[in-house]
Parts: structure tokens; C-alpha cells; sequence
């Protein structure tokens, strides 16, 4: 089960997220961003971190540790702002934390261009997010980090931010498992990703008894209020039949066709003449007043 621990002090919200998570220092001495449950995008998203984040920790991929926060809203007490300070009243009790890698680096294109990934890798990382329905990581949104990014360790990708993969949450009536979705703007597409290879490697490890033990460490209170379901417990069954299901005809959604970097470039580049087309000419002239550049940001700082 997920670890527990209780946040001792809060350090810094992270606006820059639509969800507003916070950086929290816990009483076991770790340090973690902490995703709240009163947030716009509601605990399913919460449920989605936990189900695809310990999923990929299963599979052997490097996802950031989870705990279970106990969240007093008089810890931050200090926040300035009254819209923060409305989200923690609103989270008071369970809250997910992840870990907090110091220092990590978005892995954005900039990033990216001097970044080699296994194919395996690659391939691995697309599967599980075509399993796991997760619609957010693209080459404009990778939900993906480069850490550490100092001393002897080499530098690795970690995946992050799960909470809009398994959309079919939000709307279990006619959800097919073996659904396909367009998956050829994926961050790691032009890695030439070895989905195949991956399929073979990871299908079979996603069994039944591997499903419900995550499902298991899913708060009962995140699981509540579904009108579909009587208990927590058949909430819990419905994601593990389904997800089984979805391994089980990854045939149908296994995707493959990946364009490559310079097709993507030449996307990116129409795409950006466009939006300068429709814009004024006095816009047009607005230098780039965003601070610094992508590759130097603090991965926190975009989750949520």
C-alpha cells in the first residue's frame, strides 16, 4: 500500500498548473509535490495518477514515489493568495504526494535535441500511456522530465503527471477497451519507438492480480460517489476489468505510425504561421517576456 505521512510544512504553491499542486516538506524528512483533492480537475485525476503511476513503477519504468499526504490546511496558513488558500480548505485530510526530483528538467524539444532515447524505451513509455488512454504527452505537453541533471548518476527520463490518462473514467458507458486513439504526436514518436518489441515485453505482466493490487491502493473516499457503483470495490473492478481487457486486445490499439522529427518540425512551423497570420501587427512585435528559456525551468513548476 501507498506509504502515508503528514505534511509538517508547506513550501511553495506551483501556479503555473491549472491544478495548483504545492511543494510540501512531510514528517518523514521527504519532500513531495502534492496534488490536492479539491482541485478543478476532481479526485479521478487523483485516481488516475495512482492506477498509471504505480502501473509504471510495476513495469519497471522510473515514475517519482507516491505517498498518501494527511493535509492540514493550517500548515499554510501563510499562503497569500485567497484562491489557493479556498483550494486547501477544500483539501483537508488525503491528498497525493509524488516525489519531488530537485533540480529536473522538462524534457522539451529543446531539451530533446540532445537527448537519445532507447527505442525500447521509447517504445515501452508509448505503450503504457496507449494502455492507460493518457492523452497528455505530446511534443508540446511531454509530461516528462531529464533527472538527475548533475553529479555521476547519468541523466534518465522520468515520466510525471498521469492525471488525464484513463479517460474512459469519466464516461464508462460505452467505452471500448480496444479503442484506437491517435497517438502519432506522442513526445517520444520520433525515437522510432519499438512498440512491437514493447508489447511483447509488457503485455504479459499486466495480469488481473497486478491490476488489483494497484486498484487496492486507491483512497475508498476517491471512489466514492459514482452513482454506476455500489461500493468502492466494484468502482476498483470496473478499472481492472477494463484495463485487462485493453491489454488483452492491444492488436486493435497497438499504435505505429510516428512521424518523423522533420515532419514534425514542418507541422510545428505551419502551425506557427498560421497564429501569426491571425494576429495584429502591434502583437506581433511583443518580445518573448517569459523569463527563461523552456530547457532551464523547474519541472515542478508545469505540473498539475
Amino acid at each position: 500500500m501507498l506509504k502515508e505521512v503528514t505534511a509538517a510544512r508547506y513550501v511553495a504553491p506551483l501556479t503555473s498548473g491549472g491544478s495548483v499542486p504545492a511543494v510540501v516538506e512531510a514528517d518523514d524528512l521527504g519532500t513531495y509535490v502534492v496534488k490536492f483533492t479539491g482541485s478543478a480537475q476532481g479526485r479521478k485525476a487523483l485516481v488516475a495518477e495512482v492506477i498509471v503511476g504505480e502501473l509504471a513503477r510495476a513495469l519497471g519504468l522510473r515514475f517519482p514515489e507516491l505517498v498518501l499526504v494527511h493535509f492540514d490546511p493550517a500548515v499554510a496558513a501563510d499562503e497569500p493568495h485567497q484562491e489557493v488558500r479556498e483550494l486547501h480548505a477544500a483539501s483537508a485530510g488525503v491528498n497525493l504526494g509524488m516525489d519531488y526530483l530537485s533540480g529536473a528538467r522538462d524534457f522539451t524539444p529543446e531539451v530533446a535535441r540532445d537527448f537519445d532515447v532507447d527505442p525500447l524505451e521509447a517504445g515501452r513509455i508509448v505503450w503504457l500511456d496507449a494502455l492507460t488512454v493518457n492523452v497528455d504527452r505530446t511534443v508540446h505537453s511531454s509530461n516528462l522530465v531529464v533527472w538527475p541533471t548533475r553529479g555521476v548518476a547519468p541523466a534518465r527520463l522520468w515520466l510525471i503527471d498521469h492525471g488525464a490518462a484513463l479517460v474512459f473514467h469519466h464516461r464508462w458507458e460505452g467505452s471500448d477497451p480496444a479503442k484506437a486513439y491517435d497517438f502519432r504526436h506522442h513526445a517520444l514518436g520520433h525515437y522510432g519507438p519499438d512498440v512491437r518489441a514493447a508489447d511483447a515485453e509488457l503485455a504479459p505482466k499486466v495480469t488481473e492480480e497486478l491490476l488489483r493490487s494497484i486498484a487496492a491502493e486507491v483512497p475508498e473516499d476517491w471512489l466514492a460517489g459514482d452513482s454506476r457503483f455500489a461500493t468502492p470495490d466494484e468502482v476498483r473492478e470496473a478499472y481492472v476489468a477494463y484495463l485487462h481487457a485493453r491489454v488483452r486486445s492491444s492488436g486493435a490499439w497497438l499504435p505505429t505510425d510516428f512521424p518523423s522529427a522533420e515532419t514534425l518540425a514542418e507541422e510545428n512551423a505551419r502551425r506557427a504561421a498560421r497564429t501569426q497570420r491571425g494576429r495584429p501587427d502591434w502583437l506581433k512585435r511583443v518580445p518573448d517576456l517569459h523569463g527563461k528559456p523552456a530547457a532551464e525551468r523547474d519541472w515542478s513548476a508545469h505540473l498539475g
